[in-house]
């Protein structure tokens, strides 16, 4: 299950093995629900444990990315493994969310 924690203004948000359409709707109402607190400003997507990602994926990372850069924050992606690394290549989101 996914994990969500506030750390030093930034929302991580620990992503599970599989993102489809059936998590995706779970993930984006609790991220959502962080957002709304005044002390969140960058949102950082954990894929430690993503082995999996459809399109449903990319609308999780683009919908927070919406949301949070007219307030000047960022969006991030950690422990991005070679074939996430891919998806976010070829969809383009690579240009906007730094993956580190």
């Amino acid at each position: 299950m996914e994990n969500f924690q506030v750390i030093d203004h930034c929302l991580m948000v620990k992503l599970p093995r599989e993102i489809d359409h059936y998590q995706a709707g779970s993930i984006c109402q609790e991220a959502d629900g962080f957002l709304l607190q005044p002390d969140v400003c960058h949102v950082v997507f954990d894929f430690e444990d993503t082995e999996f990602m459809d399109s449903s994926g990319i609308g999780i990372i683009m919908g927070r990315y919406k949301k949070i850069t007219p307030l000047g924050g960022k969006v991030y992606a950690i422990h991005v493994g070679r074939q996430i690394r891919r998806i976010l290549d070829i969809s383009g989101m690579s240009r906007l969310v730094e993956v580190l």
